[in-house]
This record gives structure tokens, sequence and C-alpha cells, in this order.
């Protein structure tokens, strides 16, 4: 149960509340009520014939965090999509798939991406290479509607886009895309999502949090400012 490998059952929480002397019965419900809820399946389980196990853990990682700090390489990331950019990257990596799972692929994306309208939802953070920005996913028309929804993002307080120019050359995160969340417990461990073509790493060690840690921080500071971000896109949208 420590390590969170096993659920918690009612009977072993009642069993250890009165192991540790809480006899009160107001403090006694408000446990077991952390317990009924925290038992309670995520949105995300009707989809679980779609999600993988390992894809799983992050979806719900996405839903608890107070910050999420991401850079993208090849695409602009998932809770930045628009619907068509969301439908023609989940096609191009599903040959084979039928359009209605496709289509159920494309609603669990938007679904997540509710977690940012909420009022408690997380800072999202995005470092985007250059390059994500300037493939045309979709097509002109789909990229075009998908850059102009980054600008409109931009406005909100609780998003924060960097671009990371071709002009930069050379930086310290050429391994790839990578994400940090924080949780909003102080006690809770950062935890960096490294994800790859069937599997994915989640690092919770100080020492590999630090490390990613240090490599996003570098990252912002040569990246974009909010406003270069604004000029870059609306130049990229132009020359389309």
């Amino acid at each position: 149960m420590e390590l969170g490998r096993v659920g918690l059952r009612e009977r072993d929480v009642a069993d250890l509340l009165t192991f540790y002397g809480v006899q009160d019965e107001a403090a006694r419900s408000a446990v077991m009520d952390l317990l009924l809820r925290a038992n309670e399946p995520g949105w995300w389980h009707r989809f679980n014939d779609l999600l993988p196990s390992w894809f799983q853990t992050y979806v719900g990682l996405e839903e608890g965090a107070s910050r999420i700090r991401t850079y993208e390489v090849q695409f602009v990331p998932g809770l930045l999509q628009t619907e068509a950019y969301a439908r023609a990257v989940i096609t191009a990596g599903s040959a084979g798939v039928a359009p209605e799972e496709i289509a159920r692929r494309v609603d669990l994306r938007m679904e997540r991406q509710q977690v940012l309208n909420r009022t408690d939802g997380p800072f999202f953070w995005a470092v985007i290479d250059e390059a994500a920005l300037r493939r045309p996913i979709g097509g002109t028309e789909v990229m075009q509607a998908q850059l102009e929804h980054l600008l409109d993002l931009m406005r909100r307080t609780n998003v924060t886009i960097q671009v990371m120019p071709f002009s930069y050359g050379g930086h310290n995160a050429e391994g790839g895309a990578f994400s940090v969340l924080r949780f909003h417990d102080p006690e809770l461990p950062d935890v960096v999502y490294v994800e790859q073509l069937a599997s994915a790493l989640y690092l919770d060690k100080r020492e590999e949090v630090d490390r990613y840690s240090e490599v996003m921080e570098r990252l912002c500071a040569v990246s974009t400012t909010p406003s270069e971000t604004t000029d870059i896109l609306r130049r990229i949208i132009k020359e389309n």
C-alpha cells in the first residue's frame, strides 16, 4: 500500500486509523471520505480500451499536477492541439486503425485539454521546437488554424509558450521531448515523463529530476520570450 502497488480497502484504512489512535469520528469520516474519492475511477477509464497502461499513468498525473513544463520537438503539445490537428497527428500514427477508433482517440485528447479550464488546473509551460511549428501536419489550412490557436492560448494566464528557434543552433535538450510535472502536495516529488515509441519512463529520483529540470531551465532561458513567440508565430502564418 505504501508503494502504491495495490489499492486501499475500507477495512484496512479503518484498522489503521484504530491502530494509530484516531478515535474522533469527524477525523475518521474525513479520511474515509478521501478513500472513497480516491478509489473512484477517473474520467479517462472509459477510454481504457484505447489507452496503453503506460499512458494511463500519465493522464492521471496530468490531472493532479499543479504545473506542467514540457519540451516538444515534433508536434505541438497535446494539451494545445486543435481538434483537426490532433486528428491529423493521430491518423498519421494509426495506420490500419478504424475511423471510429481514431475519432475516440481525438475525443480523449480534447477531453484531456479540459484540465486547463479548471480553476485548480495546472499552469502549463511549453517550449516548442520551431521545426514542430513549420511541419505542415494535416496540410496548410489545419496548420494555420493550429498556429492561430496557439496565439489565442497565449492570452491565458495559465499558459506560457516559448519557441526554440532554428537560429539558436544546438542546445542541451537534443535527446528529445520530455515533461516535468509538479503537484499541489509539497511532499510529492516532481515526476519527469519521457515518452518512447511503445512505452514511457517515469523518473522521480532527485538526481534524475534535477537533471531534467536544469535542462528545462536552460531551454526556457534561451528560447523566445512570450512577445517573441507571438512574433514568430505570426511570421510563420504569414509565410504560409
